[in-house]
């Protein structure tokens, strides 16, 4: 998601240089969009009035924000829009005021597509002033921007969005799987269920990857995995169990043993439609295992 993020800073008239960890990603899009590729997130910050980050997991978090210390100043905005614990959002935040920057957890969703068309939902915790200063770059990325709150409450806002997406995900896939076992034309279904109180972003985009049968990455089932262990960590805190997140970390352990942990969390249609034809599943753990 960073590059199409990277691309609509740029059109808006804000990205000045870019750094990746895969450095040929990082060349790509500075030649892309004729900006500069930093050798290192330092290197970047000292450039910048302020720095946007989008990283997979909470170590790669806590790592960019070791890396940016040297350049760590009054003045610098830091925004991480990553999905990591509300734990890690304050860790980083402290790190980050202890040289006098300001530090918001930003983290978004929407999907790839969002993040492409610039309409992300974006949640924010952190100071009252660094939230009214980030807006203009806010605004770049997304078209739902709301402050929840100090320094973890965006993470905690992600972390119930990731909760109600494993539920929709699941029913979405089960009954698409209930509807193709029915003879039903999913294409169909699809589009007349999508205008009724059935309807979800989830079936309106992800539904079509089920009825090709193919789940080209948008949200990886490894991610959604990651994310929701954060979810599980925090309801296990508060002294819960959250039934949904628990069936959809059983469920998500099973794609990535079969291989298919790199897809879109929409090929839990794999494991939905397998319960009216087991043997579809076995053929598709031979392919998986085999490639």
């Amino acid at each position: 998601m960073g590059v199409p993020m990277a691309r609509n800073l740029h059109r808006a008239g804000w990205l000045v240089g870019v750094w990746n960890r895969t450095a040929a990603t990082a060349d790509a899009t500075a030649a892309e969009l004729q900006i500069t590729a930093a050798a290192d997130p330092a290197s970047l910050a000292r450039d910048c009035d302020a720095v946007v980050m989008c990283v997979s997991a909470d170590p790669d978090v806590m790592a960019v924000v070791d890396a940016l210390a040297p350049a760590l100043r009054p003045g610098l905005l830091v925004i991480d829009c990553s999905t990591v614990s509300a734990d890690t959002a304050r860790a980083a935040g402290s790190k980050i005021r202890a040289h006098g920057a300001d530090f918001l957890d930003a983290p978004v969703s929407g999907g790839v597509e969002g993040a492409a068309r610039a309409t992300l939902a974006i949640m924010v915790g952190g100071a009252d002033a660094a939230f009214e200063r980030a807006q203009p770059l806010l605004r770049a990325l997304g078209k739902t921007i709301t402050h929840f709150g100090a320094q973890g409450a965006g993470q905690a806002a992600k972390a119930t969005n990731q909760i109600m997406v494993a539920g929709i995900i699941s029913a979405v896939a089960e009954g698409l799987a209930f509807a193709s076992s029915q003879g039903l034309a999913l294409g169909k279904v699809i589009a007349t269920l999508s205008q009724g109180a059935g309807a979800s972003w989830y079936l309106a985009n992800r539904g079509p990857f089920m009825q090709r049968g193919a789940y080209p990455a948008g949200f990886r089932v490894r991610l959604h995995e990651k994310d929701l262990k954060i979810c599980r960590a925090m309801a296990h805190n508060a002294g819960a169990e959250l039934s949904v997140v628990e069936a959809a970390l059983r469920d998500y352990a099973r794609l990535i043993a079969l291989g298919f942990g790199d897809e879109d969390i929409s090929a839990l249609f794999r494991l939905k439609s397998a319960q009216f034809a087991p043997s579809n599943l076995a053929s598709q753990d031979t392919g998986a295992n085999g490639s």
